[in-house]
């Protein structure tokens, strides 16, 4: 499997923004899908976007179309969400993952706290 480290999380006003990054290593060879998801406190996790490996075809939750970007560089094995006009409901622990596809993540990482105060 493939380890993943996230970073970029933070404490943000509504309205701002903030760029997680999740670096990968190690058996990064089958990570077709590369994705976001979130947990708040007291909820279940949730899928947040998804990007394949080429970069063409990603995947938004309803609640973050708009707002969010997924993006990633597979030169430098690094995948990237871009959260613009944050809202208190963003508040969560985000975690990146990889697998062949959205429903079959395999590698997941520690998560990263994104903190957004109203």
């Amino acid at each position: 499997q493939a380890q993943l480290v996230e970073s970029g999380g933070g404490l943000v006003q509504a309205g701002g923004s903030l760029r997680l990054s999740c670096a990968a290593s190690g058996r990064t060879f089958d990570m077709y899908v590369m994705g976001w998801f979130r947990q708040a406190p007291g909820k279940e996790r949730e899928f947040v976007a998804a990007i394949n490996w080429a970069g063409e075809i990603t995947s938004y939750a309803d609640s973050v179309k708009g707002r969010f970007t997924i993006s990633r560089e597979n030169t430098k094995k690094t995948m990237y969400l871009q959260m613009n006009s944050l809202k208190s409901e963003d508040t969560a622990l985000y975690y990146c993952a990889g697998g062949a596809s959205i429903a079959t993540m395999r590698s997941w990482g520690q998560g990263t706290q994104v903190t957004v105060s109203s």
